[in-house]
């Protein structure tokens, strides 16, 4: 008996006329690194980047502030301007490539574009984390979408695993290192043993970091990321303004070496944690959203995360830790990310604006006004201290000291002679249990008074980021 042919599970073929379907026509605002990166992915790999969005990503126009420059990146194909705004409300522009940076005159080309009924790609973490709630509103009410892949980790997918992969999920939190500048610092110092102003030297001189770093040391490009990855994660508005932020400045090689000596090493961490418990004054609830080196076990997966690489971790109800890494930076490695939005953009044709991924993971209706940032002084983890004291005899007296403080002491040690600079005298290394930072701050305060101490005590928080 000849079997009837089983029908095929692949889905029909579109009608030629839907086939045959125009390209999405991109305008793009900025030929720098990324804009530039992302024209040449784009004709390099136009058949493949078509495949996969179901028709043709075309570059139409650019503004640049250079024409001659621009030129001889996209050639004669692609109209040139001065004018952003001519970008933002072109006829012939679906979609909107903002690749300048800022956040001033980016919100208004990105608003006037949304006004237009443009969708909007841009890797601008700034203009996101500043202006992000103003602009997703903007988006829903005009019905198009606005994509940033590429404003956190870039190489990383890491917007897309929390809104898509990780949608069955309630996070507890999100821990990463996203800012590849100060990871390239921190490796230097603890790898050659070079202080802080030597390691942001070689950064600049690699291209690493720009002629002003202050954005990435000062920790401020970790907060615009983490406080989108937080929105992401919880279902709450993007709380930039309320995040606390710590740079690397004010980082001593010396706490990077006595860090070793102890197990851990010292990231640059953006964390977002959300908290129910209970304490003695009665239930805490909010995010804990906030930047500062921190202590990590050595044998943490990202505590080898080294050079200008990113890693985000992301810890699941139901899946548990997972862990996304690659390039934090770069042209190619942003253009990957940019492109993969476009992809996203040129897929939507004809869905309405209700069934796509909203912009924050949750629908409108779901994200939590009232979800809070926690205060510093409510944020709770483990800390290292360095005590500066007269004399080596009074490590066991450090230890007191602290208790009287209500800080629970887990470990004293003396910091090894070679870790120390000539001339330095002793210090005592302490590692506390988790404890609420108001506690910590009063400890630190009452042990830099103290006739033993011999100068300021560092303090550091300890993440564990255990599963």
């Amino acid at each position: 008996m000849v079997r009837d042919p089983v029908p095929s599970l692949e889905a029909p073929l579109l009608p030629s006329s839907a086939t045959a379907m125009r390209p999405l026509r991109v305008g793009m605002i900025g030929i720098g690194t990324v804009g530039a990166g992302t024209f040449r992915v784009l004709a390099r790999n136009q058949a493949l980047i078509a495949g996969r969005a179901g028709r043709g990503i075309k570059l139409v126009v650019v503004c640049a502030r250079s024409l001659a420059r621009a030129m001889s990146v996209v050639g004669k194909d692609v109209a040139l301007t001065n004018d952003p705004m001519q970008v933002a409300t072109h006829p012939d522009v679906d979609v909107l490539v903002e690749a300048a940076g800022g956040t001033g005159p980016a919100r208004e080309w990105v608003m006037a574009a949304i006004r237009a009924g443009k969708h909007v790609v841009t890797a601008n973490k700034a203009l996101l984390a500043v202006h992000g709630n103003e602009i997703f509103a903007a988006a829903r009410q005009h019905g198009v979408a606005v994509a940033y892949e590429g404003a956190v980790a870039v190489s990383i997918p890491i917007v897309k695993a929390l809104r898509e992969g990780l949608t069955a999920n309630r996070v507890e939190w999100v821990a990463g290192v996203i800012n590849g500048t100060t990871n390239f610092i921190l490796s230097k110092m603890r790898d050659e043993g070079v202080g802080f102003a030597e390691a942001l030297a070689q950064a600049q001189a690699l291209g690493y970091a720009e002629a002003d770093p202050t954005f990435d040391i000062e920790g401020i490009d970790a907060a615009h990321k983490i406080s989108l990855l937080a929105a992401n994660a919880f279902g709450m508005p993007v709380r930039f303004a309320d995040a606390q932020v710590e740079g690397i400045t004010a980082l001593q090689g010396l706490d990077v070496a006595c860090a070793e000596q102890l197990g851990f090493r010292i990231k640059l961490l953006g964390v977002a944690k959300r908290r129910k418990d209970g304490d003695a004054e009665g239930n805490v609830e909010g995010v804990e959203l906030r930047v500062q080196p921190a202590l990590v076990p050595a044998t943490h997966l990202l505590a080898h995360v080294n050079g200008s690489m990113n890693a985000v971790m992301v810890k699941g109800d139901a899946s548990g830790v997972t862990m996304y890494y690659g390039a934090g930076a770069g042209s190619e490695p942003t253009a990957s990310a940019v492109i993969a939005d476009l992809v996203d953009v040129a897929r939507l044709d004809g869905t309405h604006a209700g069934q796509r991924v909203p912009h924050l993971g949750f629908h409108p209706h779901a994200v939590d006004e009232q979800l809070a940032v926690l205060p510093r002084a409510a944020v709770h983890t483990r800390h290292y201290l360095r005590v500066a004291v007269h004399s080596a005899q009074q490590i066991e007296a450090v230890g007191a000291w602290l208790a009287a403080q209500h800080v629970p002491v887990l470990q004293v040690a003396l910091a090894h002679d070679k870790a120390l600079p000539p001339g330095t005298g002793p210090q005592v290394l302490v590692l506390t249990d988790a404890v609420a930072q108001s506690t910590v701050d009063l400890a630190v305060f009452a042990l830099a008074a103290h006739p033993g101490v011999a100068g300021p005590v560092v303090a550091l928080r300890v993440e564990m980021l255990e599963g």
